[in-house]
C-alpha cells in the first residue's frame, strides 16, 4: 500500500511538471518575453561591469581609477551586445529606444517592454554590487551610508554633480553627450554608409563609450542612459542612504530628461545632414558582356533547305536576354530620404 503510494507520486508530478514545462517553453517564445529577456540580462551585465569599476575606484584605494570605469562600462556596453544584440538590438538604455521609437524605427507599444527590462537588470545589478562590496562599503564609510562628503559612497551607483558644476550645465552636458552617444551608433549602423565591419560592432560601441568618458565625461559622470541612473539610485534610497539621493543638487531628474532629448536631436541630425545625403549606388552589371547581342548559329534541319537560303540561320538571343536586365536607375534620381 505504501509502495504503490510512493510509484505513483513520481508519475503524477511528471505529468503536472511536463505541461507546465511546455507552457513555460511556449510563454519564452513569445517576441515580447524574449526581448524583455534579453534588454534584463544585457542590462544587468552592462550595469554589473560598470558599477563594479566604480566600486573599486571609490573603495579600493590603487585598486581602482577613472579609466577603468570607463573600460569597465564600455566593455560592459560589449558584452551586452553579444547577448541581446540579435533579439532586442540591445538598446541598454531608454534614451536610445525613446530615439528609435520616436523616428519610426521601433513599435511605441515596444517601449514600455524595453524600458522595463531595462530598469529591472539595472536595479538587480546594483542589488549584485552592493551584495558583493557589502563589507567594504560600510569600512570606507565607517558605517554611515552618506550620499555627499569625503566618505560619501551613494556615488558608486548613480551619478552626482561636482562642485564646480551648475544645474543646468549638467543638463546640457548630457544632452550633448547623449547626443554623440545617438549620432555614433547610427552612423557605426547605418549600412548605406560606412558600418563597423559584421562582428565588430559590438567592440566598436563599447569604444564609442569609452570614448565618451575618457574625453567628455567629468563634468556630469556621463550618466547618458536613464536605465543606468534612476534605477541604482532608487535602490540606494530603499537600501539606506535614505530620501538625500533625489534632493542632492536636485539632480537626479536630469540623467532621466536629458538623455532622451540628446538622443532624439543626435538622431535627427544624422538623419538630415548625414543619412537622407547618401546617393544610392546605380545598379552594376556584374558581367556586362553578357548581356550584350549576340548571335548563335541553328543546326541544319532534315528538311531540305530552300533554294537561295543558307542552311546556317542566324537566331539573335538578345531579345530572351533583354527581358531578365532591370532597368539601372540614374544616379540623380537615387537619392534616398529616410523617412521619419
Amino acid at each position: 500500500m505504501g509502495s504503490g503510494c510512493c510509484f505513483r507520486s513520481p508519475c503524477n508530478s511528471r505529468m503536472v511538471s511536463l505541461p507546465v514545462i511546455v507552457r513555460a517553453q511556449a510563454i519564452l517564445q513569445k517576441e515580447m518575453v524574449r526581448e524583455v529577456l534579453a534588454e534584463l540580462i544585457s542590462t544587468y551585465v552592462m550595469m554589473v561591469f560598470g558599477l563594479g569599476s566604480v566600486a573599486h575606484m571609490v573603495l579600493g584605494d590603487n585598486l581602482g581609477s577613472y579609466l577603468g570605469v570607463n573600460l569597465g562600462f564600455g566593455f560592459g556596453v560589449t558584452m551586452g551586445v553579444h547577448i541581446a544584440g540579435k533579439i532586442s538590438g540591445a538598446h541598454m538604455n531608454a534614451a536610445v529606444t525613446f530615439t528609435n521609437c520616436a523616428l519610426g524605427r521601433l513599435p511605441w507599444k515596444k517601449f514600455p517592454v524595453y524600458v522595463l527590462g531595462q530598469f529591472l537588470g539595472s536595479f538587480l545589478a546594483a542589488a549584485t554590487i552592493y551584495g558583493l562590496f557589502y563589507t567594504a562599503i560600510f569600512d570606507y564609510s565607517g558605517g554611515q551610508l552618506t550620499v555627499t562628503g569625503p566618505t560619501a559612497t551613494a556615488n558608486i551607483f548613480a551619478t552626482y554633480l561636482p562642485d564646480h558644476m551648475t544645474l543646468w550645465r549638467g543638463f546640457l552636458d548630457e544632452v550633448l553627450l547623449t547626443g554623440l552617444l545617438q549620432l555614433c551608433l547610427f552612423a557605426i549602423t547605418d549600412p548605406r554608409n560606412n558600418p563597423a565591419q559584421q562582428g565588430t560592432q559590438a567592440v566598436v560601441i563599447g569604444l564609442l563609450v569609452v570614448i565618451i568618458g575618457v574625453s567628455l565625461g567629468m563634468n556630469s559622470g556621463y550618466a547618458i542612459n536613464p536605465s543606468r541612473d534612476l534605477p541604482p539610485r532608487f535602490f540606494t534610497f530603499i537600501a539606506g542612504w535614505g530620501v538625500q539621493v533625489f534632493r542632492a543638487q536636485d539632480w537626479w531628474w536630469v540623467p532621466v530628461v536629458a538623455p532622451p532629448l540628446g538622443a532624439y536631436l543626435g538622431g535627427i541630425i544624422y538623419l538630415v545632414f548625414i543619412g537622407s545625403t547618401i546617393p544610392q549606388e546605380p545598379q552594376i552589371l556584374e558581367n556586362p558582356m553578357e548581356y550584350e547581342d549576340r548571335k548563335i548559329h541553328a543546326l541544319p534541319t532534315t528538311t531540305p533547305p530552300q533554294m537561295g537560303t543558307s542552311s546556317l540561320t542566324p537566331v539573335s538571343e538578345s531579345r530572351v536576354k533583354r527581358s531578365s536586365v532591370r532597368p539601372v536607375i540614374p544616379l540623380s534620381d537615387s537619392i534616398h530620404t529616410e523617412q521619419f
